[in-house]
């Protein structure tokens, strides 16, 4: 073309141009666009499409400034490069900015904004543009991004409503519909929206069955899975590997940890979806040494951990694993580039509270690019656990004075936190804000907070009146914080009373059991005292536990406990430590 000079022509210049962009050689496209003569709109917007593919935001709005004339597909364009990096604010004002100067928005238009809403009254107002705008809703693919969009924003009833409104469906219209229950926490509708698809003769494809699998684990109901299960035997799904991972998850959640394993090893093909759900599964088991094996095979076959096997991996070792592995890990989160990740910093942050490294944690914390509420929140509890309560309720007041809207999680910390501070004044001002001024129902975690800080105030009357105001049965920790209560205080009349009607409730709680056996021997009813501890014995009730690393190994002690693996030798290093305590005092 250069050599018999038809590189100037318009024509063949944006043939030119669109073949360099679709093989990605950006740079030669540029210089194409920049030798011809006399450019269309058409030369201009494949130019914009350069710097749309490459996500260079600035350049791709300079080129939209300076375009001498646009259509439609120019702002598509730059609305989609807007909304590809994150910019939704600046992507719909140009999306009303289009209709200020006359261009009508297409059907293209509408499912570049639909594929990033984020919010439901957005969503609604997109929708009811689509509407005036004229726009075909019976053409399938824009009522699936329509459901697809309700689902994510969590307005089932509106994706339901497109759906029957929807002259005809295919397979993701069904897929998108039972994705929209699932994700809204509608598992039952999801299953009968299956079922229905099923009645209706639609063959369901490997993303159907992999969201209904994992309606099944949210349930954690093995009976309605069993189906599904033989149904991706029958059709060959578990060569797809979100299939298997959601069979894995499935089934580890409704504890058939051995057929999540076989289903695991029968994979022909690893991938990070696979793995993920394997290291997840043993996590959730216990059984962190398999997690951390399946981490380390993983990477020697190539595959790229993902921000949720860290994360899983991470939760492993805040478990019972020990610092050292635990450091680690972080280490390997840092080299990996993952540490600027949401989830993958709230798991560090976690696991260095749970080491009781509360300076590390925080120092993570104050790294964080974006502190979302999962952030805060794992914070404030991680304080309250570690004792570092007033730091805690601090770290409340200035979520609160951010903006951001504290959740039953942020409540249950900072309500915990002044229970353990003896704070009974703020306690309860907090919990009245709860509902009245951020909508959220207490729950019993919050209720058992505030019962045990009026439990140590002294104010024994006014919490059991709180608890019998409680719309359900007060559960075992609100007893106890009473029951310790009145030991404290002396009233043993009332002690007997809160200790038998616990039992008389059949409460799970090991503490009216003792609290008995010891006033019953107090009192010299030996027959009362052997039934206790006979019922006790066979409870197998195991009241505390403590557990240290060390060379290794992890070793966990129980209450009452005089034999496990090398105690013998555990127990003889006690008593020559003890004898050795007492002659020092002696001497």
């Amino acid at each position: 073309m250069i050599k018999l000079g038809f590189n100037g022509n318009t024509f063949l210049g944006n043939r030119c141009i669109d073949m360099y962009n679709k093989v990605g050689l950006f740079s030669d496209a540029l210089k194409v666009f920049d030798e011809i003569a006399e450019r269309n709109v058409y030369s201009w917007n494949i130019c914009l499409k350069v710097f749309v593919e490459i996500g260079d935001i600035e350049k791709a709005r300079h080129v939209f400034d300076e375009m001498p004339e646009r259509d439609v597909v120019s702002w598509n364009s730059i609305i989609s490069v807007y909304v590809s990096c994150g910019f939704w604010e600046k992507a719909l004002e140009l999306f009303l900015g289009m209709q200020k100067y006359g261009f009508r928005p297409s059907g293209f238009t509408f499912s570049i904004l639909i594929s990033s809403v984020e919010c439901a009254f957005v969503g609604k107002q997109i929708h009811c543009s689509m509407m005036r705008s004229g726009l075909d809703f019976s053409n399938v693919v824009v009522g699936n991004s329509l459901i697809d969009m309700y689902g994510k924003v969590g307005v089932v009833e509106y994706a339901l409503g497109v759906f029957w409104s929807m002259k005809e469906v295919d397979v993701i219209s069904w897929n998108s519909l039972i994705s929209a229950c699932c994700k809204s926490g509608l598992q039952e509708l999801a299953m009968d929206m299956f079922c229905w698809m099923r009645y209706k003769g639609y063959v369901p494809d490997e993303f159907t069955v992999s969201t209904v699998i994992t309606a099944c684990s949210n349930m954690r109901n093995l009976e309605k899975g069993k189906p599904i299960l033989c149904l991706c035997i029958k059709m060959g799904f578990f060569s797809n590997t979100i299939v298997s991972s959601a069979a894995i998850d499935y089934l580890s959640k409704c504890n058939r940890m051995e057929d999540s394993m076989q289903v695991f090893d029968e994979s022909d093909v690893w991938d990070s979806a696979l793995c993920n759900s394997m290291i997840s599964a043993y996590a959730r088991h216990g059984l962190e040494e398999k997690a951390l094996e399946i981490f380390v095979l993983a990477l020697r076959e190539n595959i790229r951990p993902t921000e949720f096997s860290l994360s899983s991996l991470l939760n492993c070792t805040s478990a019972f694993l020990l610092l050292e592995q635990g450091s680690q890990v972080h280490s390997f989160v840092v080299k990996s580039g993952f540490e600027s990740d949401s989830i993958v910093s709230n798991s560090l942050v976690d696991m260095y509270f749970r080491f009781g490294l509360v300076d590390s944690a925080l120092g993570i914390f104050e790294t964080m690019v974006v502190k979302d509420l999962i952030a805060w929140n794992t914070v404030i509890l991680g304080l309250t656990h570690n004792g570092e309560v007033v730091e805690s309720i601090g770290l409340f007041k200035q979520l609160i004075s951010r903006g951001l809207k504290p959740d039953k999680i942020t409540f249950s910390g900072v309500l915990l936190a002044c229970s353990r501070s003896g704070l009974l004044e703020e306690g309860k001002n907090i919990f009245s804000l709860m509902e009245e001024n951020y909508g959220v129902a207490p729950k019993d975690e919050h209720y058992a907070c505030v019962v045990d800080m009026m439990s140590r105030a002294g104010e024994l009357k006014e919490a059991i009146a709180l608890m019998e105001a409680i719309p359900h049965p007060p559960n075992a920790l609100m007893w106890e914080s009473i029951l310790r209560a009145c030991r404290i205080y002396g009233d043993q009349k009332l002690v007997e009373e809160v200790a038998e009607r616990m039992i008389e409730l059949k409460i799970e709680s090991s503490l009216s059991c003792s609290v008995m056996a010891q006033v019953y021997e107090h009192r010299g009813r030996w027959e009362s005292l052997v039934r206790v501890r006979r019922f006790m014995k066979l409870k197998d009730e195991v009241f505390d536990c403590s557990w240290v690393g060390f060379g290794g190994n992890v070793f966990a002690f129980d209450t009452h406990q005089t034999v496990h693996h090398g105690g013998e030798d555990v127990y003889s290093v006690i008593r020559l430590l003890t004898q050795e305590m007492q002659d020092e005092v002696y001497l």
